[in-house]
C-alpha cells in the first residue's frame, strides 16, 4: 500500500500491537469482520467515505459488532475507520494485514515463531504440489467453508493452530490464488519478524551447513536475517535459483543448458 493507506494502515497495524488481550482470537476475529465486511460492499463504502464523521463510522461499527468481538478488535477498528484509505478494498486488505499481524503476536507470545513461519511455507507447498489439493483450495466457485474444512482435515493436529488459520484464510482467495496470497503472507509474517523472504530452489535436499552458509551467505548481501525456503525439484539438475521479492538468481545447471541450446540454434 501507498500513500494515504499506507499510512492508515500503520495505525491499524500500531493498535494491534498495543493489544493487551489473547492475540490468537485478535487474529480471529479480524478475519471474521474481513469477511463480513467484503460480502457488504455498502458497508464498505460508508466505513472508508471520508465525508463520514470518524465518529459516526465508529458508532456505526460497534452497533454491528459490538458484544460480537472483543475490545482490542474494536480499537483496531476503530483505527481502521478514522484512517483515510486510498481505494475500498484498501481497507479490509489492512485489516487482513492485521489479522495475520496478530497471529504472528500469537506465535511470539507462545514461543513458536519459528516454526509458525517454516510451517507456512512448508505446508503451502504440500498443498501446491498436490494438483488434487491445489486445485480444491484455489476453485472461487467452492464455499471457502468448504475450502477451510478440507485444509482442517489435511492439516488439523500436524501443524499450529496459528498456521491452520493463516492457512485458511489463504484459501478464501479475496486478492488471487491461494499460492499467490500465501506467498504474500509469508513475506508479510517475515517482515515482521525482521527477517527477508529467500526462495531457493535446488535438484537436492540442502543439509544443516549448507543452509547455514547460504543464509549466512544472503544475510550478508541483504542486511538482515533470511527466512530460507527450500524447494526440491529435481528438474533443476543442478546448481541453485535464488529468488528474493523480485530479485532472481538462477545459477541452475538446466538453466545454462537452455541458454546453450538457444545459442546453438542460433
Amino acid at each position: 500500500m501507498r500513500g494515504t493507506s499506507a499510512t492508515s494502515l500503520d495505525a491499524v497495524l500500531a493498535a494491534v500491537d498495543a493489544a493487551q488481550g489473547d492475540a490468537r482470537d485478535l487474529g480471529s476475529q479480524l478475519f471474521t469482520v474481513v469477511d463480513a465486511i467484503d460480502r457488504a460492499p455498502a458497508l464498505r463504502r460508508v466505513l472508508t467515505d471520508p465525508s463520514t464523521a470518524t465518529e459516526a463510522k465508529q458508532a456505526l461499527v460497534r452497533s454491528i459488532f459490538g458484544g460480537k468481538v472483543s475490545s482490542d478488535t474494536e480499537k483496531v477498528l476503530d483505527a481502521a475507520v478514522a484512517g483515510r484509505w486510498a481505494a475500498g478494498r484498501d481497507f479490509t486488505d489492512g485489516l487482513e494485514q492485521a489479522g495475520i499481524v496478530a497471529y504472528v503476536r500469537a506465535a511470539e507470545n507462545a514461543g513458536i515463531a519459528e516454526r509458525f513461519e517454516n510451517e507456512l511455507f512448508e505446508a503451502g507447498q504440500v498443498v501446491i504440489d498436490d494438483m488434487g489439493l491445489r486445485r480444491a483450495v484455489s476453485d472461487k466457485a467452492a464455499p471457502a467453508s468448504l475450502k477451510k474444512q478440507l485444509l482442517t482435515e489435511v492439516f488439523g493436529g500436524k501443524v499450529t493452530d496459528e498456521t491452520l488459520a493463516v492457512l485458511q484464510q489463504a484459501s478464501v482467495g479475496r486478492t488471487g490464488s491461494f499460492e499467490k496470497v500465501l506467498r504474500r503472507f509469508d513475506r508479510l509474517v517475515a517482515a515482521r519478524r525482521g527477517r527477508t523472504v529467500a526462495t531457493v530452489r535446488v535438484a537436492y535436499e540442502l543439509d544443516a551447513s549448507e543452509r547455514d552458509r547460504l543464509a549466512a551467505a544472503l544475510q550478508r548481501k541483504y542486511g538482515n536475517d533470511v527466512q530460507l525456503n527450500v524447494i526440491v525439484d529435481p528438474a533443476v539438475v543442478g546448481g541453485i535459483a535464488v529468488t528474493v521479492g523480485d530479485e532472481v538468481v538462477d545459477a541452475t545447471m538446466s538453466t545454462r543448458l537452455e541458454t546453450a541450446r538457444r545459442a546453438l540454434a542460433g
